[in-house]
């Protein structure tokens, strides 16, 4: 059916072909203007128009879907898991219709953020004006104040955004594995402040603005005989742009551009504007990282740009199958000596948890995330945050008592020292 309708389509094209073909000069360079036009068209692309409307709803309601008691996201009537493929062969709309709604998903953590975890939502740039695209960070009351323990999240590369893990595990498992609400509520429990940072959010978009040719008019200086060929030019332009609009986009989907966020255009920017900004300016003596993926490599750059000050306030740092690479981000020998002692990877592997991985970097120990792999051969790398969460807090618990008990001697031959000479 699909080839029939795009030979349908293109018929009238090889019929004017064939015609034009029986001209001279001029009609072959039209022949060959048409064999580029032929071969820049995508079948793929055409049957787009035999597609449902891409009107899909904007709450979970419209889409009949719920978190159950369990985090779950179940159908209201069936009770059923997520259903990728709703209409076979097409997958096209199918996709889209998964990634509308995962839109609502992060619009429904962000609610979590604020109404389950109480974490305020603070724009960024901090002094943006009204006009200019703006990011967000979401921070506890005491983050800036609490004198004690800090714990910083940073979220991997992709469509995720700040207080998620990973989109397909909040669709299709459950909300404590695929957001970081669990990290959250233990790390305010255990009396750490929180800054969740939202390194992917790097741009806004708007529609992009309609190029209009305008046509040259009577009252130019220029001869009749080039505004003709100009006007001539003019409209051929509309035809081709006529006949992709209707081709190539019958669905009407708008063409979007990009208005990247002031000193936020990137992860990396982000990690560097929050730390300025926000997390040199805590109150708290000890600070900890837990970054997966990218975050990882977002932390290392972090690191880099910022290490006198990072040293100074960071404790220890725990990353989830981390992206970052210390040869390719030229990380100096003192950053890898540094992350040797203060940091520790949990990788995807089938090792029981926290068993030690060999590592071919000379960065910080790699231990096991017990995320196993999947039956289809697929690595569960985005798993790796959820199932080494009990022995991340563990490790930040042992590493703050590593530092005062290293204090401890230094303070008491300080004082000590100062009771001798008073006597």
């Amino acid at each position: 059916m699909s080839i029939s309708l795009s030979s349908l389509i293109l018929l009238p094209i090889w019929i004017n072909m064939a015609q034009i073909q029986q001209g001279g000069p001029d009609e072959k360079e039209k022949t060959t203007a048409l064999k580029d036009l032929l071969s820049r068209i995508d079948l793929d692309e055409l049957m787009k128009k035999d597609e449902p409307p891409l009107d899909f709803p904007d709450t979970l309601e419209g889409f009949e879907y719920a978190f159950n008691e369990k985090g779950q996201l179940r159908h209201i009537k069936t009770g059923e898991p997520f259903v990728f493929n709703y209409r076979e062969d097409l997958h096209r709309w199918n996709q889209k219709r998964y990634e509308a709604l995962g839109e609502i998903i992060t619009k429904y953590v962000y609610e979590l953020l604020e109404k389950d975890c109480n974490l305020k939502k603070i724009s960024i740039p901090v002094d943006a004006t009204e006009s200019e695209p703006k990011s967000f960070i979401f921070m506890s009351e005491d983050a800036l104040t609490n004198p004690q323990k800090l714990m910083v999240l940073i979220h991997g590369s992709g469509v995720v955004r700040a207080g998620q893990w990973a989109r397909r595990l909040i669709i299709n498992e459950d909300l404590d594995s695929g957001t970081q609400i669990p990290f959250i509520k233990r790390a305010v429990a255990e009396g750490y402040g929180v800054i969740v940072l939202n390194p992917n959010e790097n741009y806004i978009e708007v529609e992009k603005p309609k190029i209009h040719v305008q046509s040259s008019s009577d009252s130019s200086d220029e001869p009749a005989e080039k505004r003709e060929r100009k006007d001539k030019v003019s409209k051929e332009t509309k035809k081709r742009r006529d006949f992709y609009e209707k081709y190539r986009n019958p669905q009407r989907e708008k063409e979007m551009m990009q208005l990247y966020i002031r000193e936020n255009g990137s992860p990396e920017e982000h990690a560097i504007y929050v730390w300025d900004h926000f997390i040199a300016q805590a109150a708290a003596e000890n600070v900890f990282f837990v970054a997966h993926s990218y975050g990882g490599l977002a932390f290392v750059e972090l690191m880099i740009q910022r290490e006198a000050d990072v040293k100074n306030k960071v404790t220890a740092v725990a990353l989830t199958d981390s992206v970052h690479n210390v040869w390719h981000q030229e990380a100096g020998k003192t950053i890898r000596e540094w992350m040797r002692e203060n940091c520790c990877n949990w990788v995807s592997s089938s090792e029981p948890l926290d068993t030690s991985v060999e590592s071919m970097l000379p960065d910080c120990p790699r231990v096991s995330a017990e995320a196993e792999y999947t039956r289809e051969g697929t690595d569960r790398h985005e798993l790796t945050s959820w199932k080494s969460f009990p022995s991340i807090f563990k490790f930040f618990t042992e590493a703050s008592e590593a530092k005062i008990s290293s204090l401890k001697p230094a303070v008491t031959r300080r004082s000590h020292r100062i009771k001798h000479e008073e006597l």
